[in-house]
């Protein structure tokens, strides 16, 4: 694609050099780039790609966009805009030929659900039918072919480049996590959303985000960039959403009155049942996930099928079939008590699968959690008051500790909890903490193991291990020799 065609969709403050050059890729990593390479230098969290010009003109690029004044060598074309990272959404979307408009296109945003309802709404469109692409943090996927991921909502250049390949691969629809980050570094900016969802919003990622207002800012920029949008009015920010957004609005919820209601709820073990009421229509549903928490989710997935059209038959057996990695996942281990593994890793979140277990749990309930290093270090506390408040013992141990040594991460965690009368203990490593649970549990404890979900690793200061608490449970099962309840009655 020729550059003056490529960043005709730019608002440049200037340009020099030669416009008519060729341009065959585009990149923000210097590392990355090759002859004939568009190279925009943007601000990341450590690094400025301002920084990393020369090694990419090194490495070959023909074209440099910058935000900044800077020198560049002579020969080398450059055009000068005020924002590095828009003009990186703009000229991937451009260079891919705007591939979010041809197909429909849903973007969830929210402190917590969105990974669950993702996964409801794209087991309902497949239902349906439909080929669907899947973006988030658990993986990407196109159909049934699974690829890999790094982060809940990819850099620009990237997504669109996914979306590209799910057009050459003809997507029906596209289901997407919308990130706080990716939002507020405008990650998803020139994506055509026919549906934003607003699932909720709390305490988290003040680290990146500084204050609330500015967290709610960047969930609010979603409404400014789709068709129509779908608000949880029962959180405290859903009237907000409403407030600020810039489309045509439908409210769901529980407790408030709202054009997609959810009634006669009924929490089971491991499911609920609810009868939801819609303009389009009521029906009984049931989901293999328990919890109020997950009755939302569900509103969320259901009210975006039925705005667009998606008969109430295929809306129910979608959520029946359901199933989302590491979200309230019962792990098979054939005992007399039982494991669970679940994402929750902010105090709202622990709270609801807590809260959740705790309504039908026969006998103790255990919950082990640990917090992830270089991230807000204000809600280790709350969540161990949370743990010491419903789990009748807790054990905190670590998550991802990153940077930060883990033991200084669970003495944060450990103010919390002194304060509440319940039993604790703490366990560094993570291992020998779910050692721990497994070894000392009783007949019919739920043990839940919060904080890891989906995740198959554990990431330290100098280093990133394999950790799937699924594989970590069976194996201390088999070593540790202890029998399954069938076993244990010859």
């Amino acid at each position: 694609m020729l550059l003056k065609d490529l960043i005709s969709v730019l608002d440049v403050v200037k340009t020099k050099g030669n416009l008519e050059i060729e341009i065959n890729t585009i990149a923000y990593d210097s590392r990355k780039v090759k002859p004939g390479s568009l190279f925009v230098c943007i601000k990341g969290y450590k690094v400025d790609g301002h920084d990393y010009l020369p090694i990419a003109l090194k490495n070959g690029a023909e074209a440099v966009i910058i935000d900044e004044d800077i020198q560049v060598e002579e020969g080398i074309t450059v055009i000068h805009v005020s924002n590095s990272r828009l003009a990186l959404a703009r000229v991937s979307d451009n260079f891919f030929g705007h591939p979010s408009g041809k197909f429909v296109l849903l973007g969830i945003t929210g402190t917590k659900g969105k990974t669950t309802i993702s996964y409801m709404i794209k087991s309902i469109l497949e239902d349906f039918g439909q080929k669907v692409g899947l973006i988030g943090t658990i993986a990407n996927s196109i159909g049934d072919e699974v690829l890999y991921t790094e982060r809940t909502t990819p850099e620009s250049y990237e997504l669109q480049s996914l979306f590209a390949e799910m057009v050459e691969k003809k997507v029906d629809s596209v289901v997407m996590e919308v990130s706080s980050h990716a939002l507020e570094l405008n990650r998803v900016y020139s994506c055509d959303y026919d549906i934003g969802i607003f699932t909720n919003l709390s305490r988290d990622h003040l680290d990146f985000h500084k204050n609330f207002e500015n967290y709610l800012n960047a969930k609010v920029k979603l409404f400014r960039m789709c068709g129509k949008g779908l608000v949880n009015i029962d959180n405290e920010y859903g009237s907000e959403v409403v407030k600020r957004a810039e489309c045509e609005i439908v409210t769901y919820g529980i407790d408030k009155k709202a054009e997609i209601n959810a009634i006669d709820i009924v929490n089971h073990p491991g499911s609920v049942q609810f009868k939801v009421l819609t303009p389009w229509g009521n029906e009984y549903m049931e989901v293999n996930i328990p919890g109020k928490f997950s009755v939302y989710n569900s509103l969320a997935a259901i009210g975006t099928c039925c705005l667009l059209g998606i008969p109430m038959l295929n809306i129910r057996r979608g959520l029946e079939r359901v199933s989302v990695p590491g979200r309230a996942e019962i792990v098979d281990t054939g005992l007399d008590f039982t494991i669970m593994i679940d994402y929750a890793h902010s105090p709202d979140s622990l709270e609801n699968i807590l809260s959740t277990v705790r309504n039908y749990a026969p006998a103790r309930l255990v919950c082990m959690f640990g917090c992830g290093g270089d991230r807000d270090k204000t809600k280790r506390p709350i969540m161990a008051e949370i743990s010491g408040k419903l789990a009748d013992f807790t054990i905190i141990t670590s998550d991802n500790p990153r940077t930060e040594e883990p033991e200084d991460i669970i003495n944060d965690i450990e103010q919390g909890i002194k304060v509440m009368n319940s039993e604790y203990i703490t366990i560094v490593d993570r291992y020998e903490a779910i050692k721990y649970a497994i070894t000392h549990a009783k007949p019919k404890d739920i043990i839940v193991l919060a904080g890891k979900g989906h995740e198959t690793y554990q990431t330290f200061k100098n280093k990133t291990i394999h950790f799937d608490e699924r594989e970590v449970v069976r194996e201390i099962i088999d070593k540790e020799g202890i029998m399954k309840k069938e076993e244990s009655s010859v």
